[in-house]
């Protein structure tokens, strides 16, 4: 497969060499018939990473089978504005839409995912991004259909990764096309552990921020985690409830309900790993009449159980390590 790895100035320096890293692996590992036939092209004759590394590209012209964009770093929605109106970077969205025009696959990752949206590629389609760009991405790209919690989106031959080291995630996914037991091999080799979602890294006080009202709204719902109802928060705000549930909507693309779910979840994770309060205990403490629900809840939301939260609690100084849990406790 003919693959172009497409690197803007300022390019996320990890995201590009876990991509270029984890294809040149895996070719290694394929012996005698390598399936990447790899090149880095850029749309100027000199590319310049995030931390000012050099980096020799030759310029985009010959089609691939398949483009790969990393991000370019990018923490801000202010950042993303002056990205997506550089010329390099309205030219590299214009060739990615030839491109992909013409059959070829189109792959990104990270803040990446608003040159594809630029590009029009993501037009109608599921796609993910960085967290925490989130709600810049529903406000700009609303023909999007966008799933933040997912680590990657494939939506018709258009394929997208979330944060950061979603880079990782996203080559593994191109090697697993072309050959799924020689991404198993790789992904062993790099000690790699498949990550279905990042909802687990996300903070959602941090997303809600992105405006005013969510905010504020995020702040009545932490102190109101065991009894929190809609109508009162809408009171709380001065707004009505359908305003409140717009709002929340096209800035969190959530309800409000499934947002006090995440905030609850968030809440019994951080007990889960600090304290040795029962699972029933914590329920209680976030509305819930027992702890079959929260349960369901945080394997959902993150794919893991109790026991393995509460290990990792251990493991990271959450807990005394010298600490018990208590005879009965799970």
């Amino acid at each position: 497969m003919d693959v172009a790895i497409l690197a803007l100035d300022g390019v996320f320096d990890i995201g590009l060499a876990a991509i270029q890293d984890t294809l040149a692996i895996a070719n290694a590992l394929a012996g005698a018939r390598p399936p990447f036939r790899v090149a880095r092209v850029g749309m100027r004759r000199r590319v310049r990473t995030g931390h000012g590394l050099d980096v020799p590209v030759i310029r985009a012209t010959r089609r691939p089978e398949l483009v790969i964009v990393p991000a370019i770093s990018a923490m801000t929605p202010a950042r993303i504005d002056e990205i997506l109106a550089r010329r390099d970077v309205r030219d590299a969205a214009a060739l990615i839409a030839r491109w992909r025009a013409a059959g070829t696959r189109v792959a990104g990752a990270c803040a990446a995912s608003f040159i594809l949206a630029a590009a029009g590629v993501l037009d109608g389609r599921r796609a993910t991004t960085t967290w925490w760009l989130a709600p810049a991405f529903r406000a700009r790209f609303p023909g999007v259909e966008l799933d933040d919690g997912a680590m990657v989106v494939d939506d018709g031959g258009v394929t997208t990764a979330g944060a950061a080291l979603g880079h990782l995630d996203l080559a593994l996914f191109v090697v697993r096309r072309a050959r799924p037991a020689l991404a198993r091999t790789t992904a062993h080799h790099l000690t790699y552990d498949a990550r279905v979602s990042q909802a687990a890294y996300a903070m959602p006080d941090y997303v809600a921020h992105a405006d005013r009202v969510v905010e504020r709204f995020e702040g009545f719902a932490r102190g109101h985690l065991a009894d929190f109802s809609l109508a009162a928060a809408a009171r709380a705000l001065g707004i009505g409830e359908r305003t409140l549930e717009r709002r929340v909507h096209r800035v969190l693309g959530r309800s409000p309900l499934s947002y006090v779910r995440d905030l609850r979840v968030e809440y019994a994770v951080q007990r889960l790993e600090a304290s040795d309060a029962s699972i029933e205990e914590i329920a209680g403490d976030v509305g819930y009449s027992d702890g079959v629900t929260l349960r369901t809840l945080i394997r959902k939301k993150l794919g893991r159980g109790v026991r393995e939260l509460r290990a990792a609690g251990w493991a990271t100084g959450g807990r005394p390590t010298a600490a018990a849990p208590a005879r009965g406790r799970r």
